[in-house]
Formats: C-alpha cells, sequence, structure tokens
C-alpha cells in the first residue's frame, strides 16, 4: 500500500468520527498507461475537501464536481469508467487509448461504517493486511484481518469488490549519517516510511530529514519494537559494530523483506564471525546483505545510497529473495 491511500483510509475514518458524510473511491481497471496503480484510494467530503489521487490529476476535479453536485454514487456504490471516448480521454487528459475504471462509494457516519474504518486505520497502524469485501447493489461491506496482500479483486457482474489493505512499505535505517542521510531522502521519494534509529543523542539531533521518524533507543529494542514486519527493510549503516551488530543480531530474526549492513568484504566477513559468536544461525546470518547494495563502483555517499535502494527495490519488486539474488547477479555481471 502506498503512503497516500493509507492517507485515505485515515482521513475516511477521521471524517465519519466527525460525523461528516464522504466517498471513497478505488481504481479498480486501467487501460493503457496509468500514473496510478490499481487499488489505489481516494475520498472525498461534501466540502469537497479531497484525500488521494486516481489518476494524479486528470480525472480527480471531474469526480469531485460530479459527487458533490450529485451526479454519482449518492444512494449506493457505483462503477464509472472514464476515457469511455476518445474525446473525453483527450479532454481530461488520459493517455490514448486509454480509459479508466473506478468504484465510487457513498459512506455515512452509521455506528457499523465508524467501527469498519476505525479497524481498518488501526490494522494498518499496527503494519499488518486486512481484506475488505463491498457489494455495491446493497451497500454491503466487512473486512477480516488476514496473512498477506492479494491482488485486487473486482466482479463487475457480481457487483463485488475485494480488496486487501497493507502497511506502507518501511525502511529502518540504523545510525545517522552521511549516507543515512541521502538514503532517508531518497528513500522518501520511493514511498518509504523511513524510520532512523540511533541511541546517540548529539547525533540523533543533528540528522535533519523531512518527514523521517526519529527514535532514541537501543537499535535491537528499536527493531523488535518497530521493523518485525515484512513490509520492513532494515539496513545498519554505522560502521561501528557495537551499534551495528546489537541491531543485526535482532533484525535477523524478524521477518523483515530485506536486511543489510554497510562494509567492506573484509568488514563483512569479520562481522559473519561476530554475528556467528551472538549464537545467530548460518541461515539467519545467510539473509544478510553484505556487503550492501548493488556493486556499481559507488564511492560518494549519493552514490553509495542509489545502490542500497536499487537492491533494496530488486528484492522488494521480484517474486523471491533467490531471484532478487539472481538478478542483482546479472546486474553485476553487466
Amino acid at each position: 500500500m502506498q503512503a497516500v491511500d493509507q492517507q485515505v483510509i485515515s482521513q475516511v475514518d477521521a471524517w465519519l468520527r466527525e460525523d461528516q458524510r464522504c466517498w471513497l473511491a478505488t481504481v479498480v481497471a486501467t487501460y493503457g498507461s496509468s500514473p496510478r496503480p490499481i487499488g489505489s484510494l481516494l475520498t472525498c467530503n461534501t466540502q469537497g475537501h479531497l484525500t488521494g489521487s486516481l489518476s494524479g490529476g486528470c480525472v480527480e476535479d471531474d469526480l469531485l464536481e460530479k459527487l458533490t453536485s450529485g451526479q454519482l454514487a449518492q444512494d449506493h456504490a457505483q462503477f464509472f469508467r472514464y476515457g469511455e471516448t476518445e474525446e473525453e480521454a483527450e479532454a481530461l487528459g488520459l493517455p490514448c487509448g486509454g480509459h479508466l475504471d473506478i468504484v465510487i462509494e457513498p459512506l455515512e457516519p452509521t455506528d457499523e461504517a465508524k467501527a469498519h474504518f476505525a479497524h481498518l486505520a488501526e490494522t494498518l497502524d499496527n503494519r499488518a493486511c486486512v481484506e475488505r469485501t463491498v457489494h455495491l447493489g446493497s451497500r454491503k461491506f466487512a473486512s477480516r484481518d488476514v496473512e498477506s496482500h492479494a491482488e485486487l479483486d473486482y466482479d463487475h457482474d457480481a457487483r463485488r469488490l475485494v480488496q486487501t489493505y497493507g502497511p506502507q512499505y518501511q525502511l529502518f535505517i540504523i545510525g545517522c549519517g552521511m549516507v543515512s542521510t541521502y538514503v532517508a531522502d531518497m528513500a522518501g521519494a520511493l514511498g518509504y516510511d523511513v524510520t532512523v534509529c540511533d541511541p546517540r543523542v548529539d547525533v540523533l539531533e543533528q540528522f535533519d530529514v523531512a518527514g523521517v521518524r526519529k527514535i532514541r533507543d537501543m537499535p535491537d529494542d528499536a527493531v523488535r519494537a518497530h521493523a518485525n514486519d515484512p513490509y520492513s527493510a532494515i539496513i545498519a549503516l554505522t560502521h561501528d559494530p557495537r551499534i551495528d551488530d546489537m541491531g543485526l543480531m535482532e533484525a535477523l530474526k524478524t521477518s523483515a523483506f530485506y536486511i543489510g549492513a554497510m562494509g567492506s568484504t573484509r568488514t563483512s566477513a569479520n562481522r559473519r564471525l561476530r554475528l556467528l559468536d551472538l549464537e545467530l544461525t548460518d541461515a539467519e546470518i545467510d539473509r544478510l546483505h553484505a556487503p550492501i547494495g548493488l556493486p556499481i563502483g559507488s564511492k560518494t555517499p549519493p552514490e553509495i545510497a542509489i545502490a542500497i535502494l536499487a537492491e533494496i527495490t530488486a528484492v522488494r519488486k521480484l517474486a523471491s529473495t533467490k531471484e532478487a539474488e539472481g538478478a542483482i547477479a546479472q546486474v553485476a555481471a553487466g
């Protein structure tokens, strides 16, 4: 789930708690190139305040006008297609031959709706997944907690939408420094929720990247409390084994999808021996990407940051770590 979509669920929850009526729109299909993926969300209230995006700006104003003027989704959830004709697609700025299918739900501040969206928002805040089912004809909805993400399923004939909401991907950085600064800044642009942990008060106070959560704690405790889930990547960047090893000792036992540590080949080999002494298993230590990042010959802090985020992206995007490592090996081989 992207950060903007989690904000949409939180906004719906807030409006319903304030007894405001609102709408929730979901992209259920796209044709042609699209700036936002299937499953993207948008909400607006009757005053015309809007959170989220369906198309990166192509249709939002038109949808807002149709909703607030009573043309769409007043009494029941409704399917709607943008770009039905070439003329409409061109007028809205949609790509050539492209159209956008959305489902719009009117939401009333009933006790049922309030409890429903409060549960969705709380589940996402706890970095867990929840499946939501909407029946367009009956205006009924339900949710259930699930272990993992599943693709959106929209059955047009049955008028049923099933969507899994999951937490925003997190990058958990152990240690403040120049590389950490570049990594945090670039990761924010890639849509990560970025957390930086460092037990050193003076160093943490000087770390200044907008939108980053800062935690002053021992890294093992912080990893256990904030990054033990499959939507987190954990990287150790201090060059200080007293800090890095403590965080890695805990990180390698978590379900994080990526764990990496900065250092040379020799430093990484010595780190492995230290981790073995800390009673981690070979299988746990084999999860560690060290030296961290794609081997692109990076030397400067921004180049190192690019290499780190490129490797994290490869591991995240491909189906398994083995496939990612194969792709990384191909890149390294040129």
